[in-house]
């Protein structure tokens, strides 16, 4: 890596079950309070069921598209945290040089709201579709949002690979930073799930937790002995990735270095993860980035509540790092899964917990699951100040593994 010129992240900005501020956001981190809310599944056809979802402090009302045709809530999502994320890193598009400006965005399923209601309308309530139906139910809508709002005439790319989808967007803008493709990138995910349709698709799949006399925010328990599936969420999460020469002409506020990165696939089959396959990802990243296991102070798990998902991830993570070798926890129990958002949201908390050294704890996580062996953190944060790298996971179906490492500024 050292011959490539170092990359850093200069703004970020995010919306999530867990606040519309960072006093709110930092807070529910810290305190463990989850966003997830119960929510009736109740569709013709399907026993009516009670499950966690994890809805975003969002109202689009107001925010009209570049494009000026509709936006799926995703979309609107996406733009939001993109034109935050530039005004945080004090970006003045004026003085860009937009052909070196590029835009990369992940979602594993964009566009599924208004896909939802696409199909109510002609199905149920036997309406006409809108002639825009295809470009706001498309999946590079919001990233061809977020280039029209900006004019980047670089690289405007999407990646679909379901829960890896964000974490991919940044690692592949990453290496184009690297190899001088473009200076400035704007990168991130978006998710917006929360329609009936695509829920009753989620708790068909027997992967969300069931909700025990209404408790929702307790439902979902990443590494916990009883963990029983996790909850859908909703959000965005963008940031701001630039050249070290870039940055440092603008004078820039470096708020971390992106440094590592890896990216595999199991091969091995469509849901179950495979243990291995994460191995080999966590280690590509650590050598893309010239560390070692033990220079990593704290990871943000991929961490879904699955009983098969959590079991793998934590014999990969002892593979590489030892038994109990890294502070370790899964915030999804905190914001919901979020799928293609996931990445770009949990690195963000990777990189928080960097910058403050207060390690997020693992929420619901009350027993231990017996059969990880693994430095959990448990009730409470960690503050451990000597924190100089993170690392975040995210495996996804598909056999999709993404991890990034980010390094504080030196």
């Amino acid at each position: 890596m050292s011959q490539f010129e170092r990359v850093f992240v200069t703004g970020y900005a995010q919306i999530s079950a867990l606040g519309a501020t960072w006093q709110t956001f930092d807070e529910a981190l810290h305190q463990a309070r989850s966003g997830a809310v119960a929510s009736m599944v109740d569709l013709l056809g399907l026993d009516p069921v009670q499950v966690p979802l994890c809805p975003a402090d969002f109202d689009p009302k107001g925010l009209i598209a570049p494009s000026k045709v509709p936006m799926d809530r995703g979309t609107a999502m996406a733009l939001k945290t993109g034109q935050e994320a530039i005004a945080h890193a004090q970006l003045d598009l004026s003085h860009l040089d937009r052909e070196r400006l590029g835009v990369f965005w992940g979602s594993g399923m964009a566009g599924a709201g208004n896909f939802d209601l696409s199909s109510r309308a002609l199905y149920a309530e036997h309406k006409r579709i809108r002639p825009t139906n295809v470009v706001t139910t498309m999946p590079n809508a919001p990233a061809a949002e977020i280039a029209l709002l900006t004019q980047a005439h670089g690289a405007s790319l999407t990646y679909a690979c379901a829960c890896a989808s964000s974490a991919v967007a940044i690692g592949e803008a990453l290496l184009a930073l690297r190899l001088g493709r473009v200076d400035v990138a704007i990168v991130g995910g978006s998710e917006a799930m929360l329609t009936p349709g695509v829920v009753a698709g989620w708790q068909a799949l027997r992967v969300l937790a069931p909700v025990e006399n209404g408790q929702a925010q307790t439902a979902c328990r990443p590494f916990d002995a009883q963990r029983a599936g996790f909850a859908l969420g909703e959000g965005a999460a963008a940031l701001i990735l630039e050249t070290e020469a870039h940055a440092r002409k603008r004078n820039a506020h470096l708020l971390a270095q992106l440094s590592g990165y890896g990216t595999n696939c199991d091969g091995h089959h469509m849901t179950h993860p495979h243990w291995e396959g994460q191995v080999r990802a966590m280690r590509q990243a650590l050598r893309d980035a010239g560390l070692a296991a033990q220079d990593i102070g704290y990871i943000n798990a991929h961490g879904t509540a699955t009983q098969a998902g959590d079991l793998a991830e934590a014999r990969s993570v002892s593979e590489v790092f030892g038994a109990h070798g890294v502070p370790i926890s899964s915030t999804k129990g905190l914001h919901g899964h979020l799928l293609g958002a996931g990445g770009a949201m949990e690195l963000l908390i990777a990189i928080r917990a960097l910058q403050s050294g207060c390690l997020p704890s693992s929420a619901n996580c009350d027993v231990l699951d017996p059969e990880m062996t693994l430095d959990v953190i448990q009730k409470s944060p960690r503050t451990q100040s000597n924190v100089q790298h993170v690392m975040s996971n995210s495996f996804a179906f598909g056999g999709t593994n993404a991890v990034l490492i980010a390094s504080a500024v030196r």
